[in-house]
C-alpha cells in the first residue's frame, strides 16, 4: 500500500484488544529475561571471575531498578503500543523516536536469535550425549522461531498466557535446583571456599564485567510494549513491572550462587548453558532433567516475548508511517500486527544462524544500552515539560531525578565495559544507527504525518 493512501476513518480502523492484566505483563517482562539466568550472564565471570559476576549482578540490578520505576511512570501515561518509541515521538521528537524504534526492534530480535541459538545447541547437545547423532541445530532454530512467530500471530493472550506458564516452570526450576544442592551443607554439595578466587583480573575486570551483567536483567523494558492491550495501563504496567524486577533480583542471586559453587569460574566463564552444566555436576538425573526443561523453556519464552515486542514497536513505526505504512496494518480476526510479525522472522533466523552467541548478545546489549540511555534524557524532559498536576499519571515514581541521574551514570560506565572487550562491535552498531538516522532524516521523514503522530490528548508542555 502507498504511503500517500490516506487512512481509514477512524471508526473502520482496527485496533489491538485490550485483554491483558499483570500477569501477562509480568509473564511478557520475565518470560524474555530469565533466560538471561540460563545463559549468557556468565560471560560476566570470564571478565571479572565470580566475584566480580556478583558485583556486576547487583551494580546492573541498580540500573534496571531505575529503568522499571522510569518506565513505570512514562508508559502508564503514554499507553500506546511501541513502547519507548511512543515516548520520543511525544516527548522529544521524530528523529529520536525514529533511533529507539530501531534500538528496540534490533534489541529484541538479536535477543530472540540468541535465544534460538540456545535452544538449538541444547537439543544438540543432548542428541550427542544420547547417541542421536546428526542432529542439526539449525533446524531447530529455524523450527522454534517460526513456530512462535504462528503463536504470536494467533493473538496476544494465547502468546502471553503460553509465556506465564513456561516462565512459571523456568523459575521454580531454579528454586528447586537451590534447595537441591542443599546449600546449607558448606563443603559437602557446594564448594564456594575453594571455588572462589577473589578478582583474577582486579576492578578493571568488575567492570569489564557489566556488559553481561545486563544479561541478567536485558528486556524487562519489553513490558511497555503490552501498554495498549493491557485493561488498565495505570494498575497493570507498574504492578506487573515491579514485581518482575523482584523476580529477576531473586533469581539473578540463586543462579550466581548455585553456579560459583559447583564450577570452576574458568568453566563456568564459557558455558553455553551454565545451569544445565550446574545440575549435571550435581549426579541427580532429576536435577538435570528438570533444568534441562527450564533452559529450553526459558529460552524459548523469552524468543517468544522479542517476537512480540519487536513487532509491536516495528508495527507502531509503520502505523506512524516511520516506516512503509503497509507494516501497521491489523488482523482483521486475532487482532495482532501480523505483517511485522511475518517480516522480522527472516532476519532472526539469519543472525541465529551465525552461531556467534556472544556476538550476538552484544548487538542485543549494545541496542538495548542505547534505549536505557534515551530513558533517563526522555523522564527528565517528560517531568520538566509536564509536571506533576498538569497530566494525570498512572503512577508516579519516587526519587525523581535520582533515578534518572543514576541510569545515565550505569549507562555510561557500562560503554567503557562494553568498549574493554568489544570496541570493533560498538563503533560498528553506532556508525550503523548514524547512517540509519541519515536515512530517515533526508528520505523517510517527508512521509511522516507529523500532525498524526501525537495521540495523547496533553496541555502544551511548560515553557513552551
Amino acid at each position: 500500500m502507498s504511503d500517500t493512501v490516506a487512512q481509514a476513518p477512524e471508526k473502520d480502523r482496527l485496533f489491538l484488544l485490550k485483554v491483558l492484566g499483570p500477569t501477562h505483563v509480568w509473564a511478557l517482562g520475565v518470560g524474555i529475561v530469565l533466560v538471561g539466568e540460563y545463559m549468557g550472564w556468565n560471560f560476566s565471570v570470564a571478565k571479572g571471575g565470580a566475584l566480580g559476576s556478583l558485583i556486576a549482578c547487583w551494580v546492573i540490578g541498580l540500573l534496571y531498578t531505575c529503568v522499571a520505576m522510569i518506565d513505570s511512570e512514562v508508559t502508564s501515561t503514554v499507553a500506546a503500543a511501541g513502547g519507548q518509541y511512543t515516548q520520543a515521538k511525544h516527548i522529544i521528537g521524530p528523529l529520536m523516536a525514529f533511533n529507539v524504534g530501531l534500538y528496540l526492534v534490533m534489541a529484541y530480535t538479536m535477543l530472540e536469535a540468541a535465544d534460538a541459538l540456545v535452544v538449538g545447541d541444547l537439543i544438540h547437545q543432548i542428541g550427542v550425549e544420547t547417541g542421536a547423532v546428526g542432529l542439526d541445530p539449525r533446524a531447530f532454530v529455524v523450527l522454534t522461531i517460526a513456530f512462535l512467530a504462528w503463536l504470536n500471530y494467533r493473538g496476544v493472550l494465547m502468546t502471553l498466557t503460553v509465556n506465564f506458564l513456561i516462565t512459571a516452570v523456568a523459575f521454580v526450576a531454579i528454586i528447586v535446583l537451590f534447595f537441591g544442592i542443599q546449600p546449607w551443607q558448606e563443603g559437602q554439595t557446594i564448594f564456594h571456599r575453594e571455588l572462589l578466587t577473589g578478582l583474577p583480573y582486579g576492578w578493571i575486570g568488575v567492570v569489564a564485567a557489566l556488559q553481561f551483567g545486563m544479561w541478567y536483567y536485558l528486556g524487562i523494558e519489553g513490558t511497555c510494549q503490552a501498554a495498549e492491550e493491557v485493561r488498565s495501563a495505570g494498575r497493570s504496567i507498574p504492578l506487573g513491572t515491579m514485581l518482575g524486577m523482584i523476580t529477576l533480583l531473586i533469581a539473578a542471586s540463586l543462579t550466581w550462587f548455585v553456579a560459583s559453587g559447583l564450577l570452576p569460574w574458568e568453566y563456568l566463564g564459557q558455558s553455553v548453558v551454565p545451569l544445565y552444566d550446574t545440575a549435571r555436576m550435581t549426579g541427580s538425573p532429576f536435577l538435570q532433567s528438570l533444568l534441562f526443561i527450564g533452559t529450553l523453556f526459558a529460552a524459548i519464552a523469552s524468543a517468544n516475548g522479542c517476537i512480540n515486542d519487536a513487532a509491536r514497536a516495528w508495527f507502531s513505526m509503520g502505523r506512524d508511517k516511520y516506516m512503509p505504512i503497509w507494516f501497521g496494518a491489523v488482523h482483521p480476526r486475532y487482532r495482532t500486527p501480523f505483517r511485522s510479525i511475518v517480516f522480522l522472522i527472516p532476519i532472526a533466523v539469519s543472525f541465529a544462524f551465525t552461531g556467534l552467541l556472544d556476538q550476538v548478545i552484544t548487538f542485543s546489549i549494545l541496542s538495548g544500552l542505547l534505549g536505557y540511555t534515551f530513558m533517563s534524557i526522555n523522564v527528565m524532559k517528560f517531568r520538566r515539560s509536564w509536571p506533576l498536576g498538569s497530566i494525570d499519571r498512572g503512577y508516579v515514581h519516587p526519587f525523581h531525578p535520582v533515578p534518572a541521574l543514576m541510569l545515565l551514570t550505569l549507562c555510561l560506565a557500562t560503554y567503557f565495559a562494553t568498549y574493554l572487550g568489544y570496541g570493533a562491535q560498538l563503533i560498528s552498531i553506532l556508525v550503523f544507527y548514524i547512517i540509519a538516522s541519515i536515512w530517515f532524516a533526508l528520505h523517510r521523514y517527508r512521509y511522516v504525518a507529523r500532525g498524526d503522530q501525537f495521540t495523547m490528548a496533553w496541555p502544551r508542555p511548560a515553557n513552551y
